[in-house]
């Protein structure tokens, strides 16, 4: 008999994510080769764009693991839209996922209404769609291989 509970515990969470990864390890030759490097670990990478006035501007947040960019958030301020900024910003977080971490692609995931055709201009290709996620909205996930 098992008790089952939804419960927010951090030291169980832990448990379960070293036995998850320990499992990974175990089944995938791929995982357990990495396992010992520094693609394991996420490491965040954010890049920001400040305006003449001092003021932010815009920002891509994200992090590298498993030698691939996460891009998480994609920002600009509304005075700047359609200045090529948040292209800069994708450009310079994908450099320096390239550049310094050997990072040989990059995902992000963006809703219907926010940008899927922007990252498409970028290169960025369509891989899934979750419909209603949340409802009434579509969530498309988008990845980029970089080039040698």
């Amino acid at each position: 008999m098992f008790s089952i509970e939804a419960v927010n515990d951090p030291e169980r969470r832990d448990v379960v994510h070293a036995r998850l990864r320990a499992s990974n390890a175990e089944h995938s030759s791929v995982i357990r080769a990495l396992g010992g490097t520094s693609a394991r670990e996420a490491v965040p990478l954010h890049v920001f764009a400040t305006g003449p006035d001092g003021e932010l501007a815009g920002g891509a947040i994200g992090h590298l693991q498993w030698h691939w960019l996460h891009l998480e958030l994609l920002w600009v301020d509304a005075r700047h839209r359609g200045s090529g900024l948040g292209s800069r910003l994708v450009a310079r977080a994908e450099e320096e996922a390239r550049t310094v971490h050997g990072a040989v692609g990059s995902q992000v995931e963006t809703w219907d209404f926010q940008a899927p055709d922007f990252y498409r201009r970028l290169g960025y290709e369509l891989v899934a769609t979750i419909d209603d996620y949340p409802p009434g909205v579509a969530n498309h996930l988008l990845t980029k291989r970089f080039g040698s």
